[in-house]
């Protein structure tokens, strides 16, 4: 693979990056705001400096991909680049423009200059970055395709072995349907790599662009577990954010979240109060939880 396309792995709950060399370096998502400290080192240790990037694209606008949006624009006058309807509620102040109050996700504020829709094309100097509309995670979701590697930066639309989580309370009960498409229209590119929002690169696109396909077939038979996906995605990453939760604390944590009040309500008929035992249950017999010196720990890594 052509090393002018730098994939940055990073650990759960960031975001991972991909750096776009040339004359115009470009920078695709930023990491979760916790991991700040982290973010410019990473760029650094890959050969590039944060002062030259010239533009940051976010895939999207989750808290995630977005963290370090507002430390590197302040500090190094970057432009940030996001499909147009995220960048509208961005840039006019939408109160939960990023999910973040629903998700109790933390999100310091940046300013989009540069509004993206389906089939514009950036260039690097080395590259040029065709931007490709993937509704699916969120609305306004974008992955971005590098023609001359043969490379997809695809967000949260797939990753190894998973698709990334709905949530139909912020994007619509479509938007499975529309990640169906999205996948569809992934497909048809000449691809030798992936890189994921989360996980590491895809090596074989054709087979895990399947997998992902069916994995969503699978919620669209049984919405359930579309809800129950999204519910174990969301609490793990609180567990891992917030280093576990004193198992006396989870049931008041819960009842304030309005991702678990949405979800208990309207996909699992229940009251809230009543749908906190069958949630930490579903955590512990799936391990993306576990139980450790009286607190609630993450599962995952």
């Amino acid at each position: 693979m052509s090393n002018r396309v730098c994939f940055i792995e990073r650990m759960f709950p960031s975001a991972n990056m991909v750096i776009v060399g040339g004359s115009k370096p470009v920078l695709i998502d930023t990491g979760f705001i916790s991991d700040l400290a982290l973010t410019e080192p990473l760029i650094q240790a890959s050969g590039y400096s944060p002062a030259t990037i010239q533009l940051i694209i976010n895939t999207h606008y989750h808290s995630d991909h977005v963290g370090d949006n507002a430390n590197l624009q302040n500090k190094y006058g970057i432009d940030i680049a996001a499909h147009r309807w995220e960048a509208g509620l961005i840039n006019n102040n939408y109160l939960d423009a990023y999910c973040s109050r629903w998700l109790d996700r933390p999100v310091e504020p940046y300013t989009v200059n540069c509004l993206l829709s389906d089939g514009d094309e950036i260039e690097t100097g080395t590259e040029i970055i065709r931007v490709m509309h993937t509704p699916s995670h969120t609305l306004g979701h974008l992955a971005l395709f590098l023609p001359d590697s043969q490379v997809l930066v695809c967000g949260d639309l797939l990753s190894e072995n998973d698709v990334g989580w709905f949530n139909i309370f912020r994007e619509g009960a479509a938007s499975l349907e529309a990640a169906k498409d999205s996948l569809d229209k992934v497909a048809q590119l000449p691809l030798r790599r992936i890189y994921p929002g989360h996980g590491p690169a895809v090596a074989n696109p054709p087979a895990t662009i399947e997998q992902a396909r069916a994995r969503l077939e699978g919620f669209l038979r049984d919405p359930e577990k579309a809800a129950w996906h999204a519910c174990k995605r969301i609490f793990t990453t609180t567990l891992i954010i917030k280093d576990g939760l004193p198992e006396a604390e989870v049931a008041d944590y819960l009842m304030k979240c309005p991702w678990f009040i949405d979800f208990s309500t309207y996909i699992f008929n229940l009251q809230p109060g009543d749908f906190i035992q069958p949630l930490l249950q579903e955590m512990l017999r799936s391990k993306a939880a576990h139980q450790q010196n009286n607190r609630l720990m993450p599962g995952a890594p």
